[in-house]
């Protein structure tokens, strides 16, 4: 098991789109193999910042899951409409 921690910055105005963005990525992240649950966090200090949190069977199926198609075309939609920057990836390993 990993669990893994997706950090990520938006612009103003910018954060009820990425929230609405994420509930569809989830769908897609319900089908991937090797993934067990994921969960958005939203910094109480700092409304721009929000937390992924995912557990995945291994380090392996995430990064499957990050090369995907699908992945890619959110990531490339969000670098260039909602996101202040480029976001940080943690591997906490169990």
């Amino acid at each position: 098991m990993v669990t893994i921690g997706m950090n990520y910055k938006m612009l103003p105005g910018k954060g009820e789109v990425f929230e609405k963005a994420f509930a569809n990525v989830l769908e897609v992240m319900k089908e991937m193999e090797g993934h067990s649950a994921s969960f958005l966090y939203k910094d109480v200090n700092d409304p721009l910042s929000y937390l992924i949190v995912s557990d995945w069977s291994s380090e392996e199926a995430f990064n499957g899951f990050i090369q995907s198609k699908k992945f890619r075309d959110v990531a490339n939609w969000g670098k260039e409409n909602i996101l202040a920057g480029r976001p940080t990836h943690t591997v906490y390993k169990q």
